[in-house]
């Protein structure tokens, strides 16, 4: 039996055949902490000082080789040895060191692995340096490293995007130099036998391979387009192409970089996200509380919002049954959701064996009673109370009691229609965004009876189903739509005290929105907002500010892009600024004796930012939202709030 050695409190080593095998045990994701690093920096200086070891294999414990840096340290004084002296021992180790990846290597930990002699991955190894979703760069030498094992382009590509790449495509690209197919530990041991008797290939001694300005320029222009005045992709891109220096050279200004950026505030918005993430599934009351069972889910109405959940339900192994209230439409919807698998098929998110598992678990129907085996029913019909409400009764009357029903209105009260089923304490809220396999938020209605139990389950189905939970209290719209309908509101201010829609869009862009407000209006369509203003006329209170403008648009008929015409006019498809738009604005103006001004594109952003935060703080205090980054990551991952900017209630902070 080998003896174990141990290094740190999360880095132990075995000496196996002259090889010492170096483990990193840090869960869950084996960051590079200061013991870590701590017990790796002993790790080397034994095993360059020991007669009997002649080469050394670096592995992580558990699925995880290491999973990138301890962000808990970010903004707290280093502690040595920091990651680039452990990175720098590795790579002028004397003997051979092999990065044996059994899992996630990220950040960090691809820094740490690109700085070893030789890499062996298994196949389920992803590798990346995603530093730049978190508004920093690779800070130990990973924007030096990579470019010198795959080139400028392609590693400009994987470090600006921040792209994980998967084993094989690790291989292809040259990052790793092989995959194991069987025990990864036995097969890198050989290979650092065999590395004993040459000299270690050091990946900072090797040549960056010639690379045009057109090259570069493809691949960095793509990834600059969609950064949206993000710092970090235009410093990764600035130091990738200029990996041909010295390494020396490259590294120290890498690092410079990397500690500028990290005490940025476009850092400290992305980790606030980030963290946010992590607090959204602590859910007071639930610490305690198992969730059922959930195997078959129920969808009723299969348009393109059914259609949507029961892609996401299908791909995480759920067996769908469907339900509409015609033949045809049950029809359509199959076809629909077949079609949505088939263009995963066509894309390669799907295999072929993946898509007839799928295909084979969905089945549609048009019999209220075929639901009977559901464990979860989400309705998905018309957004309409009557509609709804009549629904769940028929729905009280063929599933279980344990069945657990879900509504996906927008704007409803769920209360009202748990109140008219058997069971209310078995109703709650989720609401997906469209189009619901892509769109990666979910909010998690709890309603007034509803169980724990219930909630709980609704949150583990919803990180079944790959997305983001945040759990909501009941009001109009919830957290998104009621944070939207307060930020539209304000838009429409601005129009009638001066604005213009393409100022206030221009405005929106240039914070980091990907599309002004405006904009988004045409491309969905203005006639389903222009009908839900009309039901609300007859109780709308009298003595509040409410703007006829987009009413006037749509009496105009000027519905949007299908029709032609919105907020913009649209000749052969593109979008431009309408006069008749402005005149229409204008009329309004007088109508109300309103005198227009001028505003600054810091003014609109400014307003509309004041406008979410101040309804922010309206959900807080009254208990819908459980905290600010809940809020933050609602309007991030469902509204386009730029992530760098750390959401409504962080901006304002």
């Amino acid at each position: 039996m080998n003896e174990v050695t141990t290094f740190s409190a999360t880095v132990s080593a075995t000496a196996r055949n002259g090889i010492l095998v170096v483990a990193i045990d840090n869960p869950p994701v084996n960051a590079t902490s200061a013991d870590v690093r701590l017990g790796l920096s002993r790790a080397l200086a034994h095993a360059e000082a020991a007669i009997g070891i002649k080469g050394v294999v670096i592995t992580g414990a558990g699925k995880t080789f290491i999973g990138g840096a301890d962000i808990r340290e970010f903004g707290k004084p280093a502690i040595e040895p920091t990651l680039p002296d452990v990175i720098e021992k590795i790579e002028a180790l004397s003997k051979p060191v092999i990065a044996a990846l059994n899992g996630a290597a990220l950040g960090g930990g691809l820094e740490l692995a690109l700085a070893c002699h030789y890499r062996i991955a298994s196949p389920a190894t992803q590798v990346g340096l995603p530093e730049v979703k978190l508004g920093i760069v690779p800070g130990a030498g990973g924007t030096q490293r990579l470019p010198r094992l795959i080139g400028v382009p392609a590693a400009i590509e994987l470090i600006a995007s921040g792209r994980i790449a998967k084993a094989k495509e690790a291989l292809s690209l040259g990052i790793v130099d092989e995959l194991a197919e069987g025990d990864l530990i036995a097969t890198t041991i050989k290979s650092a036998q065999k590395l004993t008797d040459t000299p270690p290939r050091r990946t900072g001694e090797l040549a960056v391979a010639p690379a045009g300005p057109a090259e570069i320029e493809k691949a960095s222009s793509k990834i600059l387009a969609k950064a949206r005045g993000q710092k970090a992709p235009a410093e990764a891109v600035r130091l990738v192409a200029s990996s041909h220096r010295p390494l020396a050279e490259g590294l120290a200004d890498e690092r410079a970089t990397f500690l500028a950026l990290r005490d940025s505030r476009e850092a400290a918005a992305l980790r606030h996200i980030f963290f946010a993430e992590r607090e959204a599934s602590k859910v007071a009351g639930l610490e305690n509380v198992e969730p059922h069972p959930v195997t078959t889910l129920g969808i009723c109405g299969l348009g393109l919002m059914g259609s949507g959940i029961a892609v996401a339900a299908l791909a995480a192994g759920y067996t769908v049954i469907g339900l509409d209230q015609t033949q045809q439409a049950a029809e359509k919807g199959y076809e629909r959701i077949v079609g949505l698998l088939e263009r995963n098929l066509a894309s390669g998110r799907l295999d072929q064996s993946g898509f007839d598992a799928q295909k084979s678990i969905l089945v549609v129907t048009t019999t209220d009673a075929d639901l009977a085996p559901c464990d979860l029913v989400i309705e998905a019909v018309f957004d309409d109370l009557t509609v709804k409400i009549d629904l769940f009764r028929r729905l009280d009357k063929v599933i279980r009691p344990d069945t657990i029903l879900a509504t996906n209105t927008s704007y409803l009260n769920p209360d009202e229609i748990a109140a008219a089923t058997a069971h209310p304490e078995r109703v709650l809220g989720l609401h997906f965004f469209s189009p619901a396999h892509v769109m990666r938020l979910l909010e998690v209605v709890r309603c007034k009876e509803t169980a724990p139990d219930v909630l709980a389950t609704g949150l583990t189905v919803a990180k079944k189903l790959k997305k983001l939970p945040v759990v909501t209290g009941v009001t109009e719209g919830f957290i998104g739509n009621r944070i939207f309908s307060a930020y539209r509101r304000e838009a429409e201010f601005l129009l009638e005290d001066g604005a213009l829609p393409h100022e206030i869009d221009a405005a929106l862009e240039d914070y980091g929105f990907p599309m002004g407000l405006f904009a988004v209006y045409d491309m969905a369509g203005l006639e389903i907002a222009w009908a839900r203003r009309k039901r609300q006329a007859a109780t709308r209170d009298p003595s509040q500010r409410y703007v006829e403008i987009a009413d006037r648009l749509c009496e105009a008929g000027r519905l949007g892009q299908k029709s032609g015409r919105g907020w913009y006019a649209y000749p052969d498809g593109k979008r431009t600024i309408d006069p008749e738009v402005t005149a229409i604005i204008e009329a309004e103006r007088e109508k109300k004796h309103i005198t227009p001004r001028s505003f600054s594109r810091e003014e609109i952003g400014q307003r509309m930012l004041q406008a979410m935060a101040t309804e922010g703080e309206a959900l807080l205090a009254e208990g819908i939202a459980a905290r600010p980054g809940d809020i933050d990551l609602v309007m991030v991952n469902g509204y386009g709030f730029p992530a760098h900017k750390g959401g409504p209630m962080f901006a304002r902070s």
